[in-house]
């Protein structure tokens, strides 16, 4: 449907959105590439933040492009298969993002609460580990919803009130058995929203109850300053998240809801470098003697 029919503005959308991927792919490429030219980066939180990072350009190389070319080409269709294979890759990326934050609150959990056994519990084999499950999951999440998808067959000509192939607004199109789609999507809902932001919130509580028994003032602030960038990373994704699905549940324009969404699929993304390079020492000065090196 993309996000506004006004021949004029499709100038301006495409410089904007297309400024925005840049800075995204860019910012979280710095991001790796800091993290893997830097030895003293090479702990269990930044092979995690680099994962996310890497999940953050997936997911925004999923719909950006595609969008920039519907807007060069004025037209704004895409194949049955196309559709798919976007939604896909969309949904793979976008739950890895989030269980990527639950493990790095869970990353955060050892390394204040455990300080002394941190190395050993979060050893490079259970890391991996942790990333291979994540994506498992992701995997199966998007395969779960492919299969609702295909049992819908009213596909043809069909209108997607958002600039790409949202997995809630084609699972809106069934008008049969509506009843085992909306089952599916509550147990999914419960598994892969309800159970991850519950470890989240559940480490996030081990972590403010150990720094409130640190006698100093100091140790208070470096405690929570190693957890403070990833709180703020993920209170972005699940505020702009749970933003988007009371503007689509809430709001009966189909514009404004793919509008909204743009803040979740990209402006999250964007910003999530900008997060951890402004908020952590280390990165920054990672990114420092990675410019001298270039320099």
């Amino acid at each position: 449907m993309g996000l506004s029919e006004d021949p004029d503005l499709q100038p301006v959308l495409f410089g904007l959105f297309l400024c925005m991927y840049l800075v995204t792919v860019l910012g979280n490429l710095l991001i790796i590439l800091a993290i893997s030219s830097d030895s003293h980066l090479h702990t269990p939180m930044y092979f995690f933040l680099s994962n996310l990072s890497w999940s953050d350009i997936c997911s925004t190389s999923t719909t950006v492009p595609k969008m920039l070319m519907n807007i060069q080409t004025h037209s704004r269709a895409i194949s049955y298969v196309g559709c798919l294979t976007q939604m896909s890759t969309f949904t793979i990326f976008v739950c890895m993002d989030y269980m990527i934050l639950t493990v790095m609150a869970y990353d955060r959990f050892v390394a204040i609460c455990h300080p002394l056994h941190y190395l050993v519990m979060m050893n490079p084999r259970l890391c991996g580990f942790l990333i291979l499950v994540s994506f498992l999951f992701s995997l199966l999440d998007s395969q779960i919803v492919i299969l609702m998808i295909l049992k819908i067959t009213n596909f043809k000509s069909v209108e997607i009130s958002s600039f790409f192939c949202d997995p809630s607004q084609l699972l809106n199109l069934s008008c049969s058995d509506t009843f085992s789609n909306n089952i599916v999507q509550y147990i999914l809902g419960a598994v892969y929203g309800l159970f991850p932001i519950s470890g989240i919130f559940f480490s996030y509580y081990k972590i403010v109850s150990s720094i409130l028994r640190i006698p100093s003032s100091g140790g208070k602030y470096k405690a929570f300053s190693t957890c403070g960038s990833h709180l703020a990373v993920v209170g972005l994704f699940l505020g702009t998240g749970f933003g988007v699905y009371l503007e689509s549940a809430a709001s009966h324009s189909p514009r404004k809801s793919a509008v909204a969404s743009v803040v979740y699929t990209v402006v999250t993304p964007m910003l999530n470098p900008f997060i951890y390079s402004l908020r952590n020492r280390d990165i920054k000065g990672a990114l420092r003697r990675l410019h001298s090196r270039r320099v």
